[in-house]
């Protein structure tokens, strides 16, 4: 069963190792592979964020944050970002935080929501958002650096948030 709850304070050693797994792969996430604990968790926990955790079995497998995507007259349009532990891949965490996020975008009241940067390698991603009525607007040519394919495309990917 998985439970998806607002993070606490209590929960940054969870989500650190979380974060660090998945930063150090270097293939789906913009931080540096050698981004600093302290400097992981002031992003994920900046004031303007909602951070999420999702718990299977009473541990914490993912976790995600959801935030206006810019300022003032952009500030209707949410962005998030989503990460989950090695070992919970293929359970569904993405999908359940996914459909999560999308309630948790309307209920703040925002009106669509954008991923700025989606690596087009990481598949199951671009494909999950897909599956949840995100489409690509925009491809940023060679814009990530990944370990080992080299430069590859990010995608924008746009939907709004009053369609199911």
């Amino acid at each position: 069963m998985l439970t998806i709850r607002r993070a606490t304070a209590a929960d940054h050693d969870l989500i650190w190792q979380i974060m660090q797994e998945v930063i150090s792969a270097g293939d789906t996430s913009t931080f540096k592979q050698q981004t600093p604990r302290a400097d992981a968790l002031a992003y994920w926990f900046q004031p303007a964020s909602h951070a999420f955790v999702a718990e299977h079995d009473g541990r914490v497998v993912g976790t995600y944050i959801v935030k206006a995507n810019q300022p003032g007259l952009g500030s209707h349009v949410a962005n998030a970002a989503f990460m989950v532990a090695r070992g919970a891949r293929g359970l569904g965490v993405g999908r359940q935080m996914g459909e999560h996020c999308l309630a948790e975008a309307r209920r703040l009241g925002f009106l669509s929501m954008q991923f700025n940067f989606v690596v087009s390698t990481n598949e199951g991603a671009v494909r999950l958002w897909k599956q949840l009525g995100f489409t690509i607007v925009g491809t940023l040519p060679q814009a990530f650096r990944h370990p080992t394919l080299g430069r590859v495309d990010a995608y924008v990917m746009f939907r709004h948030l009053g369609d199911a």
